[in-house]
């Protein structure tokens, strides 16, 4: 068998990881002995065999229990110290798997009743982050996501919020949640006060439906990156204007097949988009229910769609460039991507 170098070795930087969806397992089992919290059988199944829940959300009621499983880990965390057991251990595990660069999203609003409020809550998860960043060295940042479930003028207030704590760490704005429900034009003015406000438009699109959700992402949200994005393969056009306005898709292949998306990983359009030029950061979505990490992305690509080393190269370039990380930053982890293909194998 032909000898190849050691993807979690690989510097890279992680663009799309949920919040609530990072935490490790045995987190989430601790977590709710120690609450009391009856956790769905299919979710204590799931964790304590290490293999994936069966989702499918390619059709709505497939999405709401996805969605009522990961409300149910989500309700294990209740105090500050939770938070700062999350943020921790997600910096552990993106470090073991090569990233030097994290930015991980959330949306507020999920934690804020039990953690005293929007603002408490921000603040909270902020200065988790600041500290995890401090104690493990992982350059880590904050996405702040709106739920395309609620109102738009949700939306606003989460953007406003975003933008007035960018100096603590805040580099983005998302849209999450059933990309079938919510028009991405409803939250435009969300998305406007976000980029004027310095802070990178980065919303869901092309996972759940078509290439026309992406379109609409570029179109109404003038989007950086794309979280997800992967349904734009059907669409050569779109391709190409993704290609030529360096759109980057944050793609998430194991996540993919997990939901229904996809049939087997192969089946996953990466080389496709690859092939096009459009830009792509491998992100592990939510390792907790899909049972992968960011490294296993990478081992993914290269096991079912023959990526060289040199391509995984550059797909890790192509998610340094695509951060909101400082230009030092990038230097450093780009010439540590120059380094790891210069090992021999």
């Amino acid at each position: 068998m032909e000898r190849v170098r050691d993807v979690s070795e690989l510097p890279k930087a992680h663009l799309h990881l949920h919040f609530t969806g990072s935490m490790r397992p045995t987190t989430v089992l601790e977590l709710a002995d120690k609450y009391g919290v009856r956790l769905p059988e299919a979710l204590t199944d799931a964790l304590t065999s290490g293999e994936p829940p069966k989702l499918r959300a390619t059709d709505e009621r497939g999405w709401f229990r996805f969605q009522r499983l990961y409300d149910a880990a989500r309700s294990c965390l209740r105090q500050p110290e939770d938070i700062q057991r999350l943020v921790r251990e997600a910096a552990e595990e993106d470090i073991k798997d090569g990233s030097g660069w994290l930015e991980i999203q959330v949306d507020p609003t999920s934690y804020a009743p039990r953690l005293g409020g929007l603002i408490p809550a921000l603040e909270i998860i902020l200065d988790a982050v600041e500290t995890a960043s401090r104690d493990t060295g992982l350059g880590m940042r904050v996405l702040v996501a709106a739920n395309r479930m609620k109102h738009p003028l949700d939306a606003r207030t989460l953007a406003r919020l975003a933008v007035r704590y960018a100096d603590r760490g805040i580099v983005g704005f998302g849209l999450s949640n059933d990309e079938r429900r919510g028009m991405a034009r409803d939250f435009d003015r969300a998305f406007h006060i976000a980029r004027e406000g310095g802070l990178l438009s980065a919303p869901h699109g092309g996972e759940l439906t078509g290439p026309s959700s992406v379109r609409d992402c570029l179109d109404d949200l003038d989007a950086h990156r794309i979280g997800h994005g992967v349904r734009a393969a059907e669409d050569p056009r779109l391709l190409k204007r993704l290609a030529d306005r360096g759109v980057t898709c944050e793609v998430c292949p194991a996540s993919n097949v997990a939901l229904g998306v996809y049939e087997k990983p192969e089946d996953v359009p990466l080389r496709t988009l690859y092939d096009a030029g459009v830009p792509m950061a491998l992100g592990a979505d939510d390792p907790l229910l899909f049972g992968s990490r960011l490294a296993a992305q990478y081992d993914l690509v290269r096991r079912h769609h023959a990526f060289t080393d040199k391509e995984l190269a550059e797909l890790a370039r192509q998610s340094v460039r695509a951060s909101a990380a400082p230009e030092e930053m990038k230097g450093k982890l780009l010439a540590g991507v120059d380094d790891w293909l210069a090992q021999p194998v």
